[in-house]
Parts: C-alpha cells; structure tokens; sequence
C-alpha cells in the first residue's frame, strides 16, 4: 500500500488512507442510475467503488480462466476474505511476478463474472440472477459463499421456480446441500407430475439417474397412501363427533326436554328458546319412531336397531345411571357385566374414541377416557 504524506502543524505525519468499507447486506441494485434518498447515498457510492474496482481491474492481482475460455481480473485480498474455498486456491496458484492464475471450470463466463462480481460488491443484477440462477446456487456452494446461496434459494422460491426447470432445481438442491429446496421442488413435482414427467429435464434425469426417478414415483405413490390415510381419519373422525352430537342430544333431550318431546315431568312450552344441538332433531325422530315401532326388537327395524345401539353407547359413557333420565341406562350396565369379552372391547374401543375426539369427559354426565379403560 502506498503511503501518502501530509503536512500538519505539529510535523510530517504518515496518515494511511480509509479503507472503504467493507460490503454491506446483499441487495438487488442498479449500477447506473439508481436513485439515493437520504442516509444510502453513502451506501450506494460504496457499492459503486467496489463495483468500479471489479470493473477497471485497478491493480488486479489474480487471473481466472472460465471454461469457454474467458479471463475475468481480480484482487486476492477481495477474493479470500469472500471465500475460504478461493483462499486455499489462492495459495497453491502458480503465476508470472506478482500475478497468481485460477480457473473455474464447469458454468459459463458469466456465471462467474457475476459470482466475482457479487463477492466484492454483494450485488447483482436481476436479468442477471433470473438467467444465471443455477450456476450461481452451484457456484455458492461450491466456494461456500452462504449470503449468496440464500439469495439463490429465496429467489427460486419466490418467483425463478417453474414446471421447466423444478427436476434440475431439484436435483441441484440435493447436490448443494439445499433441505428447503429439496422439499419445495419435490412438492412441485408431485403436485404436477403428469405436466412436469413431459419435461426436458425430467426425460434426461430418466436416463442419468434412473435410481432418483424411482425414487419420485415411490415417493408419489407413499404420499397418494398418506392422503388415503388422511382423508379416511377424517372421515372416521367425522363419524366420532356424529356420536358425540348425538350422545348430547339424547342426554339433553331426556333430561331438559326439547321442542315438542321430552321427560314426562317436564313442562314444554311453545315459545322455547332455538335447540343449540345440532342432532337434537335427528334424535327426537329417532325416539318417536322408537316409541310407536311394532318391531321394537333389536334387529327386527333398522331404525330401532340404531335407537338400540345409541342407548347401549350412552349407557357406557355415562358416569351416573343412578340419576341419569336416559332411558334403560341402568339396564344396559347390568348388561355389560355379562357381555362377552370380544364385543366388550369393540363398545370400549367406540367409547374411548367417541370421548377423545371432542373430550367430552370433562362434561358432569359423561365418563373419563381413564375410566372407560378401568371399567
């Protein structure tokens, strides 16, 4: 480094000149004509100095060869602190006086430029990024350049992944190290598969990595099971909470009365308030259907058989027969006792899911999961 000398009143002083500051945050900027408002003109007049000695090549100590042949003109000093990948090349590099010579072989000249480029400055070009997205990820990771990795990654997240190039994102994110983009791509993939299989990308990874296309389509078939599984849980939850609704209604309707229909000692009035449960209806049918029915027996009406089994759930949900108003509550518990073991831990089974999938233990007329299994 030169030293510049300048004269002071109490003498001649070496004053070493400020180094410019180091890069700051990465950011998307334009070199020409990019309006400052405020406290960034500083920023951006930095930027521009790093810019410019990347540009001119001011004093340039390093040569690196790309792979078309191209020579792009850099500074050690910049170029290590950037990157410890580029550091230990720098050391082994072989060259003429003080110049050192690297190459970078395997994306295009540009590719590179704009890598070179970003570790100076922390700045690149959009047109730049949305056409030289995948060199860059490759380049980042290679020389271990994480601020730029992100950029790349954030920048195919948000608006540089499409249906043409989701199978060479996917297989990059596995090579560079990328879990986000992995699971983003792969999710793409499978969301799309028909469109995406007809694919450049997907034809050429068919014939270079057949083991990773099998890999897809298991995959495809293991979440087309989970979604299965999914929706049938769904389903049976959707049943479990049918019974609850039910078990509330016959409890309320028992013990409070509803509309037109209710316990023996209750006066029902015609200006009562709307029913707040949903199967209250359902359940006043079912009872009066139950009431009138010639063949009562279990087995005998289809509707009776239903109105059978309801009483038998509610009997062994509720935790006093005693003082309950349902009807038969206490006779289906005197039942249990003698039932056979198989049948015992069906009813069990369908209590215990019934109570877990809304937790209706906590209400005063229901039985606890804990107690279901003790009984």
């Amino acid at each position: 480094m030169e030293i510049i000398t300048k004269q002071s009143p109490q003498g001649c002083n070496n004053i070493c000149p400020t180094p410019p500051p180091l890069p700051g945050p990465a950011m998307n900027c334009r070199r020409k004509g990019s309006a400052t408002k405020g406290n960034s003109c500083a920023l951006t007049a930095t930027r521009d100095l790093w810019d410019n000695l990347f540009d001119r090549g001011y004093r340039a100590d390093v040569t690196i060869r790309t792979s078309d042949g191209g020579i792009i003109y850099a500074h050690a000093g910049v170029l290590g602190m950037a990157s410890p990948v580029l550091r230990g090349m720098l050391k082994q590099a072989k060259g003429v006086g003080h110049k050192r010579l690297i190459s970078i072989h395997g994306v295009q000249h540009d590719a590179v430029r704009v890598f070179i480029r970003f570790l100076y400055s922390s700045c690149y070009e959009q047109e730049e990024m949305k056409e030289l997205v995948l060199p860059l990820l490759v380049l980042s990771h290679a020389f271990v350049v994480p601020q730029l990795k992100r950029i790349c990654e954030q920048q195919l997240e948000n608006s540089l992944l499409t249906l043409d190039n989701v199978v060479d994102v996917f297989q990059l994110s596995l090579l560079c190290d990328a879990p986000r983009l992995v699971l983003l791509t792969h999710r793409m993939i499978l969301r799309n598969i028909k469109a995406v299989s007809a694919t450049e990308g997907w034809i050429a990874m068919k014939r270079s990595h057949p083991a990773l296309e099998k890999e897809i389509l298991e995959s495809m078939i293991y979440e087309e099971q989970m979604e299965k599984e999914r929706i049938r849980k769904l389903n049976e939850r959707k049943i479990y909470l049918q019974l609850y609704e039910a078990m509330e209604a016959l409890v309320h309707i028992c013990r409070d009365g509803c509309r037109t229909i209710g316990p023996c000692d209750k006066d029902l009035k015609d200006d009562q308030k709307p029913c707040t449960y949903e199967a209250c209806k359902g359940i006043e049918l079912l009872v009066r259907h139950f009431a009138g029915c010639k063949l009562r027996v279990p087995g005998g009406c289809i509707h009776c058989k239903r109105m059978w089994q309801l009483l038998e759930l509610h009997s062994r949900l509720c935790a006093d027969s005693g003082s309950c108003r349902v009807p038969l509550c206490r006779n289906f518990k005197d039942k249990i006792k003698k039932q056979f073991k198989k049948d015992e831990m069906k009813w069990k089974i369908l209590a215990k899911k019934i109570l877990s999938t809304k937790r209706i233990g906590d209400e005063p007329f229901f039985l606890s999961s804990k107690s279901i299994s003790s009984y």
